[in-house]
């Protein structure tokens, strides 16, 4: 998705060159906000909840995909039945972040009798990153089989992908349609996109951007030079993106500056090598057909009411393809609607499972 919020590395990275210097004020708003008192998740450890295991999923293209696994905490997941294995939930990222935009999620299902898997997409937290061409979505639908096959052999899944993580979803069940006849359960898509529609383009990225892909070799050739100096200097400028994050990624109007804190590090933790590697496959990304491997399956679709990076729109398109799915619209909410109101969308997920984990 290449989208105003992933846009934000390459943003902070430009700003860093110069623009920097002229959001004086800005900045002194950055350091009222994120000290204000009563923030709830002040002290939440973002990025440091337990697992059971981890391991490095390595795909057919050498990439090495970090995964962490959290087994039933009494050792029994919830089954579909008696006559067949427990399932898992597995849980994709979108751009710009990693599994830690699950945080929620996976702080309130953890002890709730479930098995789940996560990962960190290609390029993104503790995974490796190509060498040379650029990441496409075929290749993240690839990774999903890839971790699918090394973390669950056998038994029902239940697929969680929120933005990018939707649309690799969507990739993997263009490919494996098979797959998801056979195994999938059920499919939770958050805050994405099935592609370029009628209801625009994705995001409504300038065209300066969005177009970008005639440029992504020369880009890729200089950051191999620059990248590093521009991931110094992006650092340097992080009142300005954080500012940025919570602009495009927030909907209220005064979200937790430690939530906002917490996006904006995974933003700014994704180098921009694999932001440029990135936007010219999710500017073409387009799998409405790809629905029709989950058709037949339940499948909820969450969004928030304020998202300006992939509205709302998006997600009612999606329903459109996929006329027996369920929409859960969360007003006032942005893109990170997963975090910013995680209450409402843990229900939505608990309903979910409830129906479809029995």
């Amino acid at each position: 998705m290449a989208n105003k919020f992933g846009v934000i590395g390459v943003l902070a990275g430009v700003a860093a060159a110069g623009v920097a210097a002229g959001v004086a004020a800005e900045r002194a708003l950055v350091g009222r906000t994120r000290n204000e008192t009563n923030d709830p998740f002040t002290h939440e450890p973002f990025g440091e909840l337990p697992y059971d295991q981890s391991l490095t999923v390595t795909t057919a293209d050498g990439l090495d995909v970090y995964v962490e696994v959290l087994e039933p905490a009494d050792g029994v997941a919830i089954g579909l039945d008696d006559e067949e294995p427990e399932p898992t939930l597995i849980f994709v990222h979108g751009f710009c972040l990693d599994m830690g935009t699950f945080h929620m999620q996976r702080r309130y299902l953890d002890g709730g009798g479930y098995r789940m898997v996560f990962y960190d997409q290609p390029g993104h937290g503790r995974s490796g990153r190509l060498h040379d061409g650029e990441y496409e979505l075929p290749m993240l639908g690839e990774v999903l089989r890839d971790v699918i096959d090394e973390t669950v052999p056998a038994g029902p899944i239940v697929l969680i992908g929120h933005s990018m993580g939707g649309m690799a979803i969507m990739a993997c069940a263009e490919r494996y349609p098979d797959l998801f006849a056979e195994r999938v359960a059920g499919v939770v898509l958050i805050s994405t996109s099935g592609g370029r529609s009628e209801v625009g383009k994705l995001g409504g990225v300038p065209e300066l951007v969005a177009n970008a892909g005639a440029l992504m070799p020369v880009v890729s050739r200089a950051n191999r030079f620059s990248g590093p100096m521009i991931d110094r200097a992006r650092h340097a400028s992080s009142d300005l993106a954080w500012l940025l994050t919570r602009r495009y990624g927030f909907g209220t109007k005064r979200p937790s500056p430690a939530l906002v804190s917490y996006v904006e590090h995974m933003n700014s933790a994704t180098p921009v090598d694999t932001v440029a590697r990135y936007l010219r496959t999710l500017y073409s990304h387009a799998r409405y057909p790809a629905l029709q491997a989950i058709r037949d399956k339940p499948v909820l679709v969450v969004c928030g009411g304020k998202d300006t990076i992939l509205p709302v729109a998006h997600s009612q398109e999606i329903v459109r393809h996929l006329p027996d799915a369920e929409l859960v619209i969360v007003p006032d909410s942005g893109h990170v609607v997963l975090l910013e109101h995680a209450d409402e969308v843990n229900a939505a997920m608990q309903r979910f499972l409830d129906r479809v984990v029995k």
